[in-house]
């Protein structure tokens, strides 16, 4: 998945720190898990998920193939992807073996 941190210091913003990477989800369906972090579903303008701890909102969604996920898409601040996802990322979603090894993606 997708994930976008919108809330920053000074309001929200479409250039926030970004990563890709692994999301499950609970029993119910109703909360996504991130690397410890709990999400819930939550509309609220350009977030689509709350973390349930310190209230933050995130606009988290699968990847898109062609690798414009940010809603900035001139954006030139890089997006993380997990170590865990990055051969699958380059080559299922992306189709672009040879970048196999890069961690980040614009």
């Amino acid at each position: 998945m997708y994930i976008e941190l919108k809330d920053v210091p000074d309001g929200h913003t479409d250039r926030g720190p970004a990563s890709i990477g692994r999301v499950f989800f609970n029993k119910s369906g109703k909360t996504l898990i991130y690397q410890g972090k709990k999400f819930q579903k939550k509309n609220a303008g350009c977030a689509n998920y709350r973390d349930i701890e310190t209230g933050k909102f995130y606009w988290i969604s699968g990847p898109k193939k062609n690798g414009q996920d940010r809603y900035n898409w001139d954006s030139r601040t890089p997006v993380e992807i997990d170590d865990d996802v990055r051969e699958e990322y380059w080559l299922n979603i992306r189709n672009q073996p040879e970048k196999i090894k890069e961690t980040t993606t614009r």
